[in-house]
C-alpha cells in the first residue's frame, strides 16, 4: 500500500508528511493538486512547482495532478481520481479548516483510505513553534490579512516573527497565526531531513491592495555539507 502525503510546499503539509514518516507511516509519495482557480479554498496555490524540488531534496517520489475546472465538484472529483487505485493512508496537514478536512475525509472514506492528520485541532501557535523547533526554514510567500504588511513578504517565519504575528493578532485584528484561515501561505526551502536546500534564484513580489504574493520564477537545489562527527569544530 502507498502512503500518500498531500503536499503543497507549505509548512503544515510538509511537516505533517515528516511526522507521518517518523511515526510509523513512511511516506511513499508527495501528491500535489494544481488548481486552475488561483483563489481555491480547497488547495494551496502559490509556487506549486517547488514541491518537486522539495521531494527531490527529501528523496521522495512526487506526483502532480492538474485540476482543470474552477468549481468545487471538479476539485473534489480530481482529488478522488488522484487518490483512487490504492488503499494506503492519506496524510494531510490540516489544523483547523473544517472545509478542507471534511472534503478530504469524505473522499478518502469513499475510497477506503485512512486519513492521518497529525496536526488536526492542535493550537495554531503550538504547531508553528513545533515546525520552527523541527528546523523548517519557512518563508512567507502570500499575505492576505490586514495585520500582515507587505514588508513581511519573503521573511523567514522564526520565533521572533511568530511572536510579532501573535502581537498583531492581539492588538490590530484577530488572525490565525498558522495562516489556516488563508491569512498567509508559506514555502519551506530547507529542513533537517532534506539533503539539499532550495535556493531562490529569482522571486517576483506583487502587491495588490491588501494582498501580497511572492512568485518564485527560478530556483535550484544546492547540496548541503554532510554533518561532521559529534564534537567536531
Amino acid at each position: 500500500m502507498t502512503v500518500t502525503a498531500l503536499v503543497s510546499g507549505g509548512k503544515d503539509s510538509l511537516y505533517a508528511a515528516y511526522l507521518a514518516d517518523t511515526q510509523g507511516w513512511p511516506v511513499d509519495e508527495l501528491l500535489t493538486l494544481r488548481p486552475a482557480d488561483p483563489d481555491s479554498m480547497l488547495y494551496h496555490t502559490p509556487n506549486l512547482d517547488l514541491v518537486a524540488l522539495q521531494a527531490s531534496a527529501w528523496g521522495k517520489a512526487h506526483r502532480s495532478v492538474e485540476v482543470a475546472g474552477l468549481d468545487d465538484s471538479t476539485e473534489l472529483s480530481t482529488l478522488r481520481s488522484a487518490l483512487s487505485g490504492d488503499l494506503g493512508p492519506v496524510v494531510v496537514g490540516a489544523i483547523q479548516s473544517s472545509y478542507q478536512w471534511s472534503r478530504v475525509v469524505r473522499i478518502a472514506d469513499e475510497l477506503g483510505r485512512r486519513v492521518y492528520a497529525p496536526l488536526w485541532r492542535k493550537d495554531p501557535g503550538r504547531v508553528v513553534r513545533e515546525e520552527i523547533a523541527a528546523g523548517l526554514d519557512i518563508r512567507l510567500v502570500h499575505l492576505a490579512a490586514e495585520p500582515l504588511t507587505p514588508d513581511l513578504l519573503g521573511r523567514r517565519l522564526d520565533t521572533p516573527l511568530l511572536e510579532e504575528l501573535e502581537r498583531r493578532n492581539r492588538t490590530i485584528r484577530p488572525l490565525n497565526v498558522a495562516g489556516e484561515g488563508g491569512e498567509f501561505e508559506s514555502l519551506v526551502v530547507d529542513a533537517p531531513f532534506f539533503h539539499s536546500r532550495i535556493v531562490l534564484d529569482r522571486a517576483v513580489p506583487n502587491v495588490t491592495g491588501s494582498t501580497a504574493r511572492l512568485t518564485v520564477a527560478a530556483a535550484h537545489l544546492e547540496p548541503k555539507a554532510p554533518a561532521g562527527p559529534e564534537g567536531a569544530t
